[in-house]
């Protein structure tokens, strides 16, 4: 059979987009050796993400251009029986469609997108959802909001195939992680970590007042916040509430940082917290855990799903919550310790290679009458 993946957010710095398919496609490599597989990438740098027997091709970055005719246009030249695709079809596609929804925040919570973005995201989910084979999501809370908002949905239909942190997130020697951090940031303090782009959803506001309300009830503390993650649209205002907490020297943004350096960033932070009001997942407490680091983070939407109990998990939008988790994580050892030794465990539990075959078990089931019905043809 030949599976088509669009695997466009490649190399494009689309965070979970970006580590989902990439992860998807290397953990498909072990896993099926019959299958064809053609990718289609927007940038020659992509192909080093892509295993080297898959065939890949290009695409335009352009949206407007890939979905409105040049990816319907290589499917049809390319006759798959399947394209994967995340959230949006191409327009006119002749092949079947299984579409991974991580979520529906832009119905849900529209104010965490401009308008625009929150308008075309509706009207192309929708159209989406509407004709594909089978939607993938990533946990059971996506699963029940993908049903109740579209409710003419065959729930048969909807699989939950769960993300996993990528085997490089993994304990390493905090020494030599903190040097590296020290060289490469000038982190040199002992440091709090949050990973998520400047947008409103992942809750930096609270979590820098939280992170004032700690420095003040404990006057003492050395650490600062290390907050990890690309610039948005919303980036000035957390910028700004950073600037008038008062505490805007004790307070690091990075910017963008590859895999390895968040490596060493989870491995070299004393905790992780992770205040976000709205996940499909939650990929980084998961990455956290994998590195063998207690985290803190929002009791809300997928995350006390994928944290199982070993996170200390918080109402988001309290930041004295916040402050009391960061506290508490900052004071006592003994609860790192065990946070730690829990959320590796736990982390243990997901793995690639079980959304690999989760997801060849769907593209099976959807792509053999297309396959059958093609070599017909050809007879």
């Amino acid at each position: 059979m030949r599976f088509a993946v669009d695997a466009h957010a490649i190399g494009r710095r689309l965070t979970g987009n970006e580590v989902y398919i990439r992860s998807l496609l290397n953990a498909f490599a072990p896993v099926e050796h019959e299958a064809e597989f053609i990718t289609y990438i927007c940038g020659n740098e992509a192909r080093r993400w892509v295993p080297d027997r898959f065939r890949t091709r290009l695409i335009p970055a352009n949206p407007f251009v890939r979905l409105g005719f040049d990816l319907a246009r290589k499917l049809r030249q390319d006759r798959p029986d399947l394209i994967h695709v995340q959230y949006t079809a191409p327009l006119d596609c002749p092949a079947p469609v299984v579409a991974t929804v991580h979520d529906i925040s832009f119905l849900e919570h529209p104010e965490f997108f401009t308008a625009a973005r929150a308008l075309q995201l509706r009207w192309s989910v929708r159209r989406t959802v509407r004709t594909a084979r089978r939607i993938l999501t990533v946990s059971e809370f996506s699963r029940a909001s993908i049903l109740k908002a579209y409710s003419h949905l065959n729930p048969d239909a909807v699989v939950v195939v769960p993300n996993a942190a990528a085997t490089g997130f993994r304990p390493t020697s905090r020494g030599a992680a903190k040097a590296s951090v020290a060289r490469h940031f000038q982190v040199g303090k002992p440091f709090i970590l949050t990973v998520g782009d400047l947008q409103p959803r992942k809750n930096h506001i609270k979590l820098i007042a939280a992170f004032a309300e700690l420095l003040r009830a404990c006057p003492g503390t050395p650490h600062e916040l290390v907050i990890a993650g690309q610039g948005s649209w919303f980036a000035p205002r957390v910028r700004e509430a950073a600037q008038r907490s008062g505490v805007s020297d004790r307070i690091r943004f990075l910017g963008f940082v590859d895999d390895d350096d968040l490596l060493d960033l989870y491995n070299a932070c004393e905790f992780f917290v992770f205040p976000s009001l709205y996940e499909g997942f939650g990929l980084p407490v998961l990455e956290a855990m994998a590195c063998g680091k207690a985290v803190a983070c929002s009791g809300t939407s997928a995350l006390p799903e994928v944290a199982g109990g070993t996170a200390w998990l918080f109402d988001p939008h309290s930041v004295e919550q916040i402050a009391r988790a960061m506290i508490d994580l900052v004071s006592d050892a003994g609860l790192r310790a065990r946070m730690e030794r829990l959320g590796l465990q736990r982390s243990m539990r997901f793995s690639w290679q079980e959304a690999a075959r989760k997801t060849l078990q769907v593209y099976n089931e959807v792509a053999r009458p297309q396959f059958h019905a093609r070599h017909a043809q050809m007879r």
